[in-house]
């Protein structure tokens, strides 16, 4: 069987280091907020180009604390994408506010900067962006959106590390900019982790006690916080991984050019990129296929194994049933039809040959 991920070969290139890092780590005494947390703080905003970063528990507490440290809440509405992974749009509700869902393209699937401004009220405060399968958003309309209506630019980068438009990478790109580590990310870790990255200084100071307990100081806490730490011990091993982000993500890019310039199927829709100035990381290669469930058990009797990114739209999951009767037809297709094909920084060109070979004799009827 050809893996979707295997993550066990991902990680085992820099076994050495990583055990290295844990018995450093084990023998240092100090296992939280220590010095590799400030180490990789500092190299990962060097690399986004930011000048603050922030190292989080996982990718939802980033979006989540960025909601809050802004103040959004209750009354407040945030615009995000209608066919994002559920954490987005959960974000927004855990600090009380209104997620306000707008359709995608349909050819990108990141949010249609054209659906915006007609969604657009004088209890909106902010626009949640998500730089969708590694595609970085069409920012520049969403930019000028922002300034003239003073709306606040969310970017949610869970699955973009590195990708870049206009020549600055995502997490530049907005006013703050949040990352999951999860272990399946470009860049991820041994478990969970997250980080958010700004250039705004009281937004950094705030959020650097907000995720401490509301804390600047032990035991005096000036917020309502929560306890929202990157591990200490995750910390050395992103480092070590951040190093070979860029060579990991053009190896992405050369998979993802190899299957489109090589499947050719009537029944299948292969993923637009965006030309200059956006620039695409390939966290997944999402296709949409005519009969998916036919399409999978096909690729699975054939020793592929696929994944469906993401079978049920926010809208029809059961957490939002107040959204279960409304229609979003574009997110709806798009749900019904995307299925996930194997890339990763491991995956042999031998494997990509076959899987393509397996993808064009796919017959839907």
């Amino acid at each position: 069987m050809i893996p979707f991920l295997d993550l066990k070969k991902i990680n085992l290139r820099h076994e050495k280091v990583i055990m290295e890092s844990m018995n450093k780590f084990l023998h240092s005494g100090w296992y939280i907020l220590g010095d590799e947390v400030r180490e990789f703080e500092k190299k990962f905003a060097e690399y986004c180009g930011t000048k603050f970063c922030l190292g989080v528990a996982n990718g939802l507490d980033a979006l989540e604390l960025i909601i809050n440290a802004y103040g959004i809440g209750p009354g407040d509405e945030v615009i995000v994408p209608s066919n994002t992974y559920i954490a987005s749009i959960l974000s927004i509700s855990a600090n009380g506010a209104t997620p306000v869902l707008i359709e995608p393209d349909i050819q990108t699937y990141n949010l249609d900067p054209g659906k915006i401004e007609q969604c657009i009220t004088v209890n909106t405060k902010a626009i949640l962006v998500v730089h969708l399968y590694g595609q970085s958003c069409n920012m520049q309309p969403i930019k000028d959106l922002a300034d003239k209506y003073s709306l606040k630019i969310i970017e949610d980068c869970a699955q973009a590390h590195g990708s870049v438009y206009d020549n600055k990478k995502v997490g530049n790109l907005g006013d703050a900019g949040a990352f999951s580590f999860y272990p399946g990310k470009n860049l991820g870790a041994l478990g969970d982790g997250g980080a958010i990255t700004t250039n705004d200084e009281e937004l950094y100071n705030t959020l650097h006690a907000l995720r401490n307990y509301g804390s600047h100081k032990k035991y005096e806490n000036i917020y309502k916080g929560c306890n929202s730490r990157l591990d200490e011990i995750q910390a050395p091993i992103l480092n070590e991984k951040l190093k070979y982000l860029d060579r990991d993500n053009e190896y992405r890019r050369f998979i993802a050019s190899y299957y489109l310039n090589n499947i050719n199927n009537r029944y299948i829709v292969l993923p637009y990129i965006e030309s200059e100035p956006s620039s695409h990381v390939w966290h997944l290669f999402v296709i949409r296929v005519t009969n998916r469930k036919k399409f999978i058990d096909y690729m699975h009797e054939n020793e592929i194994q696929t994944m469906i990114h993401y079978p049920i739209p926010p809208h029809k999951q059961k957490a939002y049933k107040e959204w279960n009767e409304e229609s979003f037809p574009i997110s709806e297709k798009i749900h019904s039809e995307v299925v996930s094909l194997p890339i990763s920084p491991v995956i042999e060109l031998e494997d990509i040959k076959r899987i393509v070979e397996v993808v064009n004799e796919y017959q839907a009827y």
